[in-house]
């Protein structure tokens, strides 16, 4: 007798709102979604733009350069020095490809915790 005394006008009304205002929030997710990737996109793309390289005729670029290294400190510029030489006379160091690995019964972190071990 529970189903003849319910107002069935108003449960549709009810499920009519709640359907209503889910599909509205969802809405309103995807337009504030859509907003946010258009000013990311915005701002990628200035960010692109001012990332590229300035095209530079070959004066403008020997002016860039010498400008770098006059702003160079005497450290900069031994340490550069330093790496051109020895990569034009081909030293380094020869590394054997060997690698050993020492294995104790206790690591030193257990030695630290567990001293009265």
């Amino acid at each position: 007798m529970i189903i003849l005394s319910t107002d069935w006008g108003m449960a549709w009304s009810m499920a009519g709102i709640s359907v209503g205002v889910v599909f509205s929030i969802l809405i309103l997710l995807v337009l504030v979604l859509y907003i946010f990737s258009a000013i990311a996109s915005g701002e990628a793309a200035k960010a692109e733009e001012a990332a590229k390289p300035k095209v530079l005729t070959g004066a403008e670029y020997i002016k860039s350069q010498q400008a770098d290294i006059a702003s160079a400190s005497d450290l900069d510029q031994v340490a550069i020095a330093t790496a051109v030489y020895l990569y034009m006379g081909n030293q380094h160091d020869e590394e054997s490809g060997i690698l050993t690995i020492h294995h104790t019964d206790h690591p030193a972190w257990h030695a630290e915790l567990n001293k009265h071990l």
